[in-house]
């Protein structure tokens, strides 16, 4: 796991990991807190793609930069599943469960 913090490191990690997770997360939500907890189950139950956290009240900058890149309203929390330059899959809120993440993250 990686914390992005600026839109460098964003573009440095992509650049490295063409499939890659990225997951944009708040410290203050609960929902969050809840997302972000299957998602650890998530990563913990089987071999993931690389993966890079955004907290988006210190990195609003790569939060809006992945956004705009791709193309994907920001939400938070939010998972996108980058593939070949592009978001494969993606989805947020109730919809990140470890079950979920297993069955689209392919």
């Amino acid at each position: 796991m990686q914390e992005l913090t600026s839109i460098e490191e964003l573009n440095q990690f992509l650049e490295k990991n063409p499939e890659a997770i990225l997951l944009k997360h708040s410290t203050t939500c609960p929902i969050s807190s809840q997302a972000y907890d299957e998602f650890m189950k998530y990563v913990k139950s089987v071999e993931t793609k690389p993966w890079a956290l955004i907290i988006v009240q210190t990195a609003r900058p790569v939060s809006n930069e992945i956004a705009d890149r791709f193309g994907v309203k920001h939400e938070s929390p939010q998972v996108l599943y980058i593939k070949d330059g592009s978001v494969a899959w993606h989805t947020s809120h109730w919809n990140i469960t470890e079950k979920n993440l297993q069955e689209n993250i392919v």
